[in-house]
């Protein structure tokens, strides 16, 4: 990294950030990622509504129906790790540009698999369709990669936030899509993977075109830190720093804790609210206000997080997880209670993600970041994936409030973590913040950003 003397606004040459510059860049990028987000949640929510369905059409039988999801949620959890560690040599751009490819590719499997009639073949295409859902995950750290520490919890939010529309829109243009295909050799349940491919691709070329200089390359060549080897960014480095982190750990539980919580009463509440004489349209309308309680009121949390801190909405969380689980687990036939329950889950979903998303950015290393967040998605999808299977045999030997009441013994140690983390805090006397010139107010200086692939 070099600094120069120059004015603020002075032109320094191609490959060049000056401090001028940098607010721009920090709203270009974010309005990249909302893109790339939009269409991304387009795409997602049609394999969450048609897998099954496709599941059982291709394989003639509904026992394999829930494999089809379950496929799709390994496949984000697997590919995690691989797109973190591109993305922590190379920069985000090719590890998003991959990550849609790759749920393009699956996508457009799935599709061959209904015209071969190939059920191993649908599960591939589904784990590949994950990758779609990796991408999506991993956009809310990078619009955390340019912006200040106390505008994180609301850069992280507002891409968070921009999912809703296409969560909203997918489900729905999902139908009058599969009509297109209507006399054509793709089924109409099929044909919006066919459309959701096409979606994919489009978010690849956007955040490959337009998300450009790559903000976790330039947040690196405006840290102090940059010179460091570039062993400081391994991924076995992004494991050490958690390890050396105990408010690291506690935001790994935190979105661990509350993506599995979530995930595990969510899938299991259709079933529940069917066995209580629910029909369809009741229960997409109980679906509906929790996926408004996960994305809509995300902004709320990221100004939350700024405003009060990290590990006060972190308490928040625990105790919005903490009522859902009461609401719903005692509902019985009450569908109002259920649906007051499975919106409060939605919120606390999104207090525990945005914060605990801030507060890992904050906790590591600047070089070790890319790491840490794979890492951390890494867990949060593979514990939701134990959870959401597991929640299925609880309700069948217990029943569904006990499975909730097993999720909310879950918030225990994110609850206890946060607390011995308050009184640390309280207890330690102040120190220095260590720098973070990345996304330290802007001073009158220029970074060289290194050549992007």
């Amino acid at each position: 990294m070099t600094n120069t003397p120059d004015a603020p606004d002075t032109p320094v040459g191609p490959g060049l950030v000056t401090a001028a510059e940098l607010p721009r860049l920090r709203r270009r990028t974010s309005a990249v990622l909302i893109a790339s987000q939009i269409l991304g949640g387009l795409g997602v929510p049609i394999g969450i509504a048609l897998a099954p369905v496709l599941a059982t059409e291709v394989s003639g039988s509904e026992a394999l129906s829930g494999l089809a999801p379950t496929a799709s949620v390994a496949g984000t959890a697997l590919l995690s790790l691989p797109l973190a560690a591109l993305m922590t040599s190379r920069g985000r751009r090719p590890g998003l540009v991959l990550a849609y490819l790759i749920g393009a590719l699956g996508a457009g499997l799935v599709v061959l698999s209904t015209l071969v009639e190939s059920f191993p073949l649908l599960l591939l295409g589904m784990a590949g369709f994950g990758a779609g859902s990796s991408a999506n995950l991993q956009a809310r750290f990078a619009a955390a990669d340019l912006v200040e520490p106390d505008r994180r919890g609301r850069a992280i939010s507002t891409v968070i936030w921009a999912t809703t529309i296409g969560s909203v829109l997918g489900p729905n243009i999902a139908a009058p899509v599969g009509q297109v295909f209507r006399g054509t050799a793709i089924s109409e349940k099929a044909g919006p993977f066919f459309f959701a491919a096409g979606i994919f691709l489009l978010a690849a070329v956007v955040v490959g075109v337009l998300l450009r200089p790559d903000p976790l390359l330039t947040a690196r060549a405006l840290a102090p830190q940059s010179d460091e080897s570039s062993s400081g960014r391994s991924l076995r480095a992004g494991i050490a720093a958690v390890r050396a982190s105990a408010t690291a750990r506690l935001a790994l539980v935190t979105v661990a804790v509350s993506h599995t919580a979530m995930v595990s009463i969510m899938v299991m509440t259709p079933v529940d609210l069917g066995h209580h004489g629910a029909g369809l349209q009741l229960i997409g309308l109980v679906i509906s206000g929790h996926i408004a309680g996960m994305y809509a009121f995300s902004p709320v949390m990221g100004w939350l997080s700024d405003r009060f801190g990290r590990l006060t909405v972190i308490g928040l969380a625990v105790g919005l997880l903490s009522c859902a689980a009461l609401l719903a687990g005692t509902a019985g036939p009450s569908h109002g209670r259920t649906a007051a329950g499975l919106f409060l889950l939605g919120l606390g979903w999104s207090a525990g993600l945005v914060a605990g998303s801030a507060l890992l950015t904050d906790s590591v290393p600047q070089p070790a970041r890319a790491a840490v967040q794979g890492l951390s998605d890494l867990t949060m999808n593979t514990a939701a994936g134990i959870g959401g299977a597991i929640a299925g045999v609880i309700v069948a030997r217990a029943s569904y409030g006990w499975l909730n009441a097993i999720a909310a013994c879950l918030l225990l140690p994110m609850a206890a973590l946060a607390l011995r983390r308050v009184f640390t805090r309280s207890a330690a006397p102040a120190v220095p913040a260590a720098p973070d010139a990345a996304t330290a107010p802007v001073t009158p200086t220029a970074a060289t950003a290194p050549t992007e692939p």
